[in-house]
């Protein structure tokens, strides 16, 4: 069994020369607010959900990145109603958001 159901990495990757990245596209910001939300919902914590950050994940083209372990989806992200729509159908309700899904 897995300490968590469901660990969030969100990419908060800023290169130092300006080039493309998540941080570019306000990543920080929004692994807070995902971060603070699931805490809210009494849902951080052993047998539950981790959110967190990560380094460069490798998909910089397709927008600020995060990936749903041990899942295997990868979902790209604009603003916190995206975060909420992946916090409310994928980690509560176990339903994959198709429309934000990286391919």
């Amino acid at each position: 069994m897995s300490y968590y159901k469901r660990h969030l990495f969100f990419c908060t990757y800023q290169a130092e020369d300006g080039s493309e990245g998540c941080g570019r596209h306000g990543s920080a910001a929004l692994h807070k607010y995902a971060k603070q939300r699931v805490q809210d919902l009494g849902l951080h914590g052993p047998d539950q959900y981790r959110i967190n950050k990560s380094s460069c994940l490798g998909r910089c083209s397709e927008g600020p990145t995060v990936v749903v372990y041990p899942d295997n989806v990868w979902y790209t992200y604009v603003d916190r109603e995206d975060i909420d729509e992946i916090i409310d159908e994928h980690i509560i309700n176990g339903r994959e958001v198709e429309r934000l899904k990286l391919k």
